[in-house]
Protein backbone atom coordinates (compact mmCIF):
# COMPACT_ATOMS: atom_id res chain seq x y z
CA UNK A 1 0.00 0.00 0.00
CA UNK A 2 1.57 3.41 -1.19
CA UNK A 3 1.07 6.55 1.53
CA UNK A 4 -1.90 7.96 -0.68
CA UNK A 5 -3.58 4.65 0.01
CA UNK A 6 -2.71 4.62 3.87
CA UNK A 7 -4.66 8.47 3.83
CA UNK A 8 -7.48 7.41 1.66
CA UNK A 9 -8.07 4.40 3.75
CA UNK A 10 -8.53 6.81 7.01
CA UNK A 11 -10.54 9.15 4.91
CA UNK A 12 -13.54 10.58 6.30
CA UNK A 13 -12.82 11.65 9.27
CA UNK A 14 -15.32 12.01 12.55
CA UNK A 15 -16.54 15.56 13.17
CA UNK A 16 -14.44 15.15 16.39
CA UNK A 17 -11.15 14.25 14.97
CA UNK A 18 -11.49 16.87 12.18
CA UNK A 19 -11.64 19.43 14.93
CA UNK A 20 -8.83 17.95 16.84
CA UNK A 21 -6.60 18.03 14.58
CA UNK A 22 -7.38 21.43 13.41
CA UNK A 23 -6.90 22.42 17.18
CA UNK A 24 -3.32 20.92 17.23
CA UNK A 25 -2.15 22.59 14.72
CA UNK A 26 -0.32 24.78 17.18
CA UNK A 27 0.86 23.24 20.27
CA UNK A 28 -2.40 22.77 22.86
CA UNK A 29 -3.37 20.35 26.12
CA UNK A 30 -6.73 18.43 26.31
CA UNK A 31 -8.87 21.26 28.49
CA UNK A 32 -7.41 23.67 25.49
CA UNK A 33 -8.70 21.40 22.53
CA UNK A 34 -11.87 21.27 24.08
CA UNK A 35 -12.22 24.99 24.41
CA UNK A 36 -11.03 25.68 21.12
CA UNK A 37 -13.20 22.77 19.67
CA UNK A 38 -16.35 24.79 21.68
CA UNK A 39 -15.40 28.26 20.11
CA UNK A 40 -14.89 27.24 16.74
CA UNK A 41 -18.20 25.69 16.75
CA UNK A 42 -20.02 28.22 18.65
CA UNK A 43 -20.66 25.75 20.99
CA UNK A 44 -22.61 22.39 18.75
CA UNK A 45 -19.48 20.37 19.25
CA UNK A 46 -18.68 19.74 23.14
CA UNK A 47 -16.11 17.25 23.62
CA UNK A 48 -15.98 15.12 26.68
CA UNK A 49 -13.10 14.08 28.14
CA UNK A 50 -13.36 10.64 27.41
CA UNK A 51 -14.18 11.37 23.91
CA UNK A 52 -11.07 13.87 23.39
CA UNK A 53 -8.62 11.19 24.89
CA UNK A 54 -9.61 8.35 23.51
CA UNK A 55 -9.33 9.80 19.85
CA UNK A 56 -5.86 11.52 21.43
CA UNK A 57 -5.04 7.82 21.80
CA UNK A 58 -5.75 6.90 18.47
CA UNK A 59 -4.31 9.38 16.43
CA UNK A 60 -1.43 9.37 18.05
CA UNK A 61 -1.21 5.30 18.03
CA UNK A 62 -1.46 6.22 14.03
CA UNK A 63 1.05 9.07 13.64
CA UNK A 64 -1.24 12.15 13.16
CA UNK A 65 -0.35 13.86 16.23
CA UNK A 66 2.55 13.63 18.70
CA UNK A 67 3.34 14.64 22.48
CA UNK A 68 4.69 18.17 21.99
CA UNK A 69 5.73 18.31 25.69
CA UNK A 70 4.70 17.93 29.01
CA UNK A 71 4.71 20.26 32.07
CA UNK A 72 6.70 18.52 34.73
CA UNK A 73 4.43 19.91 37.97
CA UNK A 74 2.39 17.83 39.42
CA UNK A 75 -0.82 18.03 37.17
CA UNK A 76 1.50 17.16 34.38
CA UNK A 77 -0.79 18.62 31.11
CA UNK A 78 0.78 17.14 28.33
CA UNK A 79 0.58 19.35 25.10
CA UNK A 80 -0.11 17.21 21.66
CA UNK A 81 1.04 18.94 17.66
CA UNK A 82 -0.10 17.82 14.48
CA UNK A 83 2.44 15.46 12.76
CA UNK A 84 3.18 15.62 8.74
CA UNK A 85 1.23 12.35 8.51
CA UNK A 86 -1.89 14.04 10.20
CA UNK A 87 -1.35 17.50 8.10
CA UNK A 88 -1.88 15.40 4.86
CA UNK A 89 -4.65 13.41 6.45
CA UNK A 90 -6.23 16.98 7.55
CA UNK A 91 -5.66 18.09 4.08
CA UNK A 92 -7.19 15.29 2.16
CA UNK A 93 -10.51 15.95 4.64
CA UNK A 94 -10.73 19.27 3.60
CA UNK A 95 -10.45 18.24 -0.05
CA UNK A 96 -13.26 15.67 0.20
CA UNK A 97 -15.40 18.38 2.34
CA UNK A 98 -14.95 21.07 0.05
CA UNK A 99 -15.68 18.53 -3.21
CA UNK A 100 -19.06 17.73 -1.05
CA UNK A 101 -19.51 21.33 -1.08
CA UNK A 102 -19.06 21.95 -4.80
CA UNK A 103 -21.10 19.65 -5.80
CA UNK A 104 -24.27 20.66 -3.61
CA UNK A 105 -23.97 24.05 -4.67
CA UNK A 106 -24.59 22.48 -8.31
CA UNK A 107 -27.16 20.65 -7.43
CA UNK A 108 -28.49 23.85 -6.10
CA UNK A 109 -27.99 25.39 -9.56
CA UNK A 110 -29.53 22.88 -11.33
CA UNK A 111 -32.98 23.78 -9.65
CA UNK A 112 -33.61 20.45 -7.96
CA UNK A 113 -35.95 21.60 -5.72
CA UNK A 114 -35.49 18.85 -3.27
CA UNK A 115 -31.73 19.03 -3.10
CA UNK A 116 -31.97 23.33 -3.03
CA UNK A 117 -34.83 23.19 0.08
CA UNK A 118 -32.09 21.31 1.84
CA UNK A 119 -29.77 23.99 1.56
Amino acid sequence: MDANEGIQKNIPLTEALFYILLSVRKPNHGYGIIQEVEKLTMGRVALGPGTLYGAIQTMTAKGWIRIYSAETDSRKKKEYIITDLGKAIFAEEKKRLAELLCNAKLMEGEGNDEVSDVF
